[in-house]
């Protein structure tokens, strides 16, 4: 583009709902130093965007959303090796995606393989690692350990349930309709629980006994949180990673301790991918994974950025199954 150019963008000027997803025209991003100017091909809309826009997490206004995407490297800046012009790149964990171009730095960019489609990088990549960090690190699955995943037909239950399998696990989901129930018992879940037509906690008591779990994941929050406790054996561990139905309620740690001596956990990404090295390890998996067939990466609904504001109420309305994306 020519020096003055702008790009179409969505801003946030002010902290609420939806509507505040405006369609802006901003001046064309620069690459930096140690940077790379992309031209987005798809950016993932995840529930931390969400988040950001209420003001759960802070953010200075206005800002652009979008922790996710993929796309063409199209300028690198000064200090940056090992990229060119016309490289493939994903990148997560780097606010500013909902745009026709971003700036994103260049120890975050993850190059495409070939052959792997940048809308399925786009789609996995936030998802995908966080699945492989929870899976493999926060609690490191084992054969024959029992977990329940909850939201089993979103981007990250579906990825985390067949991650979950390929480590040997007995997978328990929780889903909300009966169509969602098929998307999960196809991504491998042992055993699927619709929680609008039944208690998830007595269904998983019934199936295997009181106090059965090696684990729960959730990312659900508030609605789910108490009751995944009782379900966990002595030295359970409770991953909460989410907040889709508000924010995990407050407990006294000593509480823990009266259902079992129990771990738990809220872990975040930042925390997972410290250095390049980590996170070009996890790509390396998760891509290959996707490219053998063994975790595929199911897409549900693609929106024009113009639409940022239907795909977050889509997503907030528990209407989506698999991977959000906006395409620019």
């Amino acid at each position: 583009m020519e020096r003055g150019a702008t790009v179409k963008a969505i801003t946030v000027p002010a902290l609420g709902g939806p509507e505040n997803l405006v369609l802006d025209d901003l001046a064309e991003p620069e690459a930096g130093p140690g940077e790379l100017l992309v031209d987005v091909t798809a950016a993932g809309v995840n529930y931390v965007d969400i988040y950001h826009r209420r003001g759960l997490y802070d953010a200075t206004l206005p800002f652009i959303p979008g922790q996710e995407g993929a796309g063409t490297v199209s300028k690198v800046g000064e200090g940056v090796e090992g990229f060119r012009i016309g490289d493939r790149v994903g990148w997560t964990d780097v606010r500013g995606s909902y745009a026709e171009r971003h700036a994103i730095p260049a120890d975050r960019a993850v190059p495409i393989p070939d052959g792997l489609d940048s809308r399925t990088v786009a789609a996995v990549l936030l998802q995908g690692l966080t699945a492989h960090y929870l899976a493999t690190d926060t609690f490191p699955l084992r054969q024959g350990d029992k977990c329940l995943i909850h939201a089993g037909a979103g981007g990250v239950g579906l990825l985390l349930t067949q991650i979950a399998k390929m480590l040997g696990a007995e997978v328990f989901t929780t889903v909300g309709s009966a169509e969602k129930a098929e998307l999960s018992r196809e991504a491998g879940s042992d055993h699927v629980i619709v929680y609008t037509q039944t208690d998830f906690k007595d269904e998983v008591e019934e199936t295997a006994g009181p106090k059965p779990l090696d684990v729960v994941y959730d990312g659900v929050g508030n609605d789910t949180f108490m009751s995944g406790l009782d379900l966990l054996r002595p030295r359970g561990m409770m991953v909460t990673f989410g907040n889709a139905s508000g924010a995990a309620p407050e407990i006294a740690p000593l509480l823990l301790s009266q259902k079992g001596s129990l771990f738990l956990t809220r872990p975040t990404m930042a925390h997972y991918l410290q250095t390049r090295d980590e996170l070009m390890s996890r790509c390396s998996d998760l891509f290959s994974w996707v490219q053998s067939g063994e975790v595929e990466v199911r897409i549900g609904h693609e929106y024009p950025l113009a639409n940022a504001a239907d795909a977050h109420r889509a997503l907030e309305g528990r209407q989506t199954t698999g991977k959000v994306l906006l395409l620019p």
